[in-house]
């Protein structure tokens, strides 16, 4: 069988990338004609579509498990051959991350910043919530995932990092408005919540748990960002699950209560990669994996 012929790949990869096949041959420096004959050749290859043609175009799901494993060859390339490229005229490693929001709010950042310091990394978070982040490592957009799920993919690592304990906090003025009887089925159902997205079910499967509320029977907000939740609930808009690491000052100042003390719920943080890395993946592993372990109860 023919091996891959990484110049149609990365022809694939420009299409993406660049948001048309115009613009991907600008990028390349060759006519629009070669860049299709390439992704053509490709496909031929694959005897299936790499490319789904509409505006923008996007890869199929064999496309993006192609380009997955295209973007870790430049990464593999850049380590193994440093005195090719001088570091003053390098391009840049690209590195995508699948992350949940609550992780970047937190302990993620500080987590890798030594080695985005150090390193010619152009990194690319792709937010999801947890349960969904492992698509994007399945599919190749990402090089990494932090998931719920502890089971690793197939030539895939899954280390624990550790536990994340959400409260179900808001401010004291929303306390006594809503719950100024204690926390109770007819109070939740009147005071507002906040969910991440339409997937994020944690808050509903959190009151039927604890309360035996049916699913859809809660009043929610949708607000797309970790550090948003923070302030909905610091303004006294709704009451909200926060991680508790991340709201520890607005804890102990009194700018949220611990509306169910007794209560919480847990989830155990894995960071799902792949088993052959080495180079910068390896140490963005061992850091990322080493300060969770630090700043996560375990």
């Amino acid at each position: 069988m023919r091996g891959l012929d990484y110049r149609w790949v990365e022809a694939l990869d420009a299409v993406i990338s660049q948001r048309g096949f115009e613009r991907a041959a600008e990028y390349l420096c060759i006519t629009q004609s070669a860049v299709s004959q390439r992704i053509k050749q490709l496909e031929k290859l694959m005897a299936q579509p790499m490319l789904v043609r509409d505006q923008p175009p996007r890869p199929t799901p064999a496309g993006q498990k192609v380009l997955g494993l295209y973007r870790r060859v430049r990464l593999l390339e850049q380590e193994l051959l440093p005195e090719v490229i001088p570091d003053d005229c390098s391009q840049p490693l690209s590195v995508s991350l699948a992350i949940n929001a609550d992780s970047l709010a937190t302990w993620l950042l500080p987590a890798i910043s030594p080695l985005l310091k150090s390193r010619r990394i152009e990194l690319n978070l792709l937010v999801e919530d947890e349960i969904r982040t492992l698509d994007k490592l399945r599919s190749g957009e990402a090089v990494g995932a932090i998931s719920m799920e502890s089971e690793p993919l197939p030539g895939c690592v899954a280390d624990y990092l550790g536990r994340v304990d959400y409260l179900c906090v808001a401010s004291p003025e929303f306390a006594r408005k809503y719950f100024a009887d204690g926390v109770k089925r007819e109070s939740l159902l009147a005071a507002p919540g906040v969910a991440f997205d339409q997937h994020d079910d944690m808050h509903e499967r959190f009151v039927h748990q604890h309360f035996n509320l049916p699913p859809g029977s809660v009043m929610k907000h949708t607000v797309r960002s970790s550090e948003a939740f923070v302030r909905v609930a610091v303004e006294g808009i709704a009451y909200c699950l926060i991680p508790r690491v991340q709201i520890q000052e607005e804890l102990a100042s009194g700018q949220l209560v611990n509306l169910i003390p007794e209560v919480f719920l847990t989830r155990r943080m894995y960071w799902h990669h792949w088993a052959l890395e080495s180079g910068v993946l390896s140490e963005l592993s061992q850091l990322l994996i080493s300060h969770a372990q630090d700043v996560l109860p375990q």
